[in-house]
């Protein structure tokens, strides 16, 4: 059995990721709130803000880190605050970093590791109203690449850029029969994505079955960034 910590796992892709790797590992758990946790056995579950929270201190070995925290701040760049943009780094960066840094050691004692972060489609293709969040989630690709590099080969570290997802994180951008079916349209497969589908991508990075991946960016986006059907 193996140990995995997923930050962020009590809704949307965490808590997908968590009911997909709990039957047959142990998975710890990091949020800010133990909803959604009911009928889960192999968990252990830490209340902490990441952001504003000491972490809790585990000893046992990490093979697995997955960090799903993340933001949607659209707005005109005009209305845009340096608050803003500080918010949105600080979430999506900053307690990416201090997780890693804190559990390198648990990482690295697992011989083995794998670490799964979050960006979004809209850093590959420009989108309007995306100015926070992309730079933001810009700086997660970066980080994922410069880590990669320095903890190869022991600890591996790929990136998920996922298109709009239904997760309650999303869920003002589809809270409407119209910006549902706009949603939809805009995406070559015509449909938006599901957490539990993004859950076994994360499962996939995390295992040994993604054991030749590193540094790359995997965009779950129903083809939005590469193709242009007419």
């Amino acid at each position: 059995m193996k140990t995995y910590l997923i930050v962020g796992g009590s809704s949307g892709i965490g808590l997908e990721t968590v009911k997909t790797l709990e039957p047959e590992n142990k998975v710890i758990i990091i949020s800010r709130t133990n909803k959604n946790m009911e009928g889960l056995k192999n968990i252990q579950f830490y209340h902490a803000d990441v952001l504003n929270d000491p972490l809790p201190e585990i000893t046992e070995p990490i093979h697995g880190l997955a960090y799903c925290p993340g933001s949607i701040n659209l707005k005109p760049f005009k209305n845009l605050t340096e608050h803003d943009f500080m918010q949105d780094f600080a979430i999506n960066v900053a307690g990416a970093v201090k997780v890693i840094q804190k559990y390198y050691p648990n990482l690295k004692d697992s011989g083995s590791a794998s670490v799964v972060l979050f960006s979004t489609v809209a850093v590959h293709i420009g989108m309007p109203f995306h100015a926070s969040v992309s730079t933001a989630k810009g700086a997660v690709e970066g980080l994922t690449r410069s880590l990669a590099a320095e903890f190869a080969p022991h600890i591996r570290v790929n990136c998920i850029a996922p298109s709009v997802t239904d997760t309650p994180l999303a869920e003002k951008l589809l809270n409407s029969e119209a910006k549902l079916k706009a949603a939809t349209e805009r995406h070559p497969l015509k449909r938006i994505g599901n957490a539990k589908e993004t859950a076994k991508l994360v499962a996939f990075l995390l295992s040994e079955a993604s054991a030749f991946m590193t540094a790359q960016i995997v965009r779950t986006d129903g083809g939005l960034s590469s193709l242009k059907i007419l």
